[in-house]
């Protein structure tokens, strides 16, 4: 059957992006219809609305673009999500490029004008530490 994915829920349709929308990919939407992945926004599961302003990481922590820190639903939210991702049997995550929960290798760098660093997401930075093989839509595994 092969690997058994946790995936940025926006990527599988959810509107769960900060304006309310989502960042569909087919190839996601279909591995969540056939069983192999489980779909989760950490930002949603931290308790976050939507819509919201957005964030970006700054350094250790995130704030919104209206300059409220909101690292903590962003660190509790990812968490949750790690717990869920192992009580489901996944190994390997397919995340949302550049957000400042799921990005990884490269994200916004806090400015709000659109410039990338290095660097990862909350979430994505947890899912490496766990162990995770960490994938994103513009770099999907070979096998989706």
């Amino acid at each position: 059957m092969g690997a058994r994915y946790v995936v940025s829920a926006c990527l599988a349709g959810e509107r769960c992006r900060y304006d309310a929308g989502d960042n569909t990919c087919a190839k996601v939407v279909r591995l969540v219809e056939e069983g192999r992945a489980v779909p989760l926004c950490p930002e949603m599961l931290g308790g976050l609305e939507t819509p919201r302003s957005p964030c970006e990481r700054v350094g250790d922590r995130v704030m919104n673009r209206d300059g409220q820190d909101v690292t903590e639903p962003f660190e509790r939210g990812a968490a949750q999500a790690v717990d869920i991702a192992r009580k489901e049997g996944c190994s390997a995550a397919i995340l949302k490029s550049r957000s400042p929960s799921c990005g990884f290798d490269r994200i916004y760098d806090g400015s709000f004008s659109h410039v990338f660093c290095a660097g990862d997401g909350v979430w994505a930075a947890m899912l490496r530490r766990e162990g995770f093989a960490l994938y994103s839509e513009e770099s999907l595994p070979d096998e989706p």
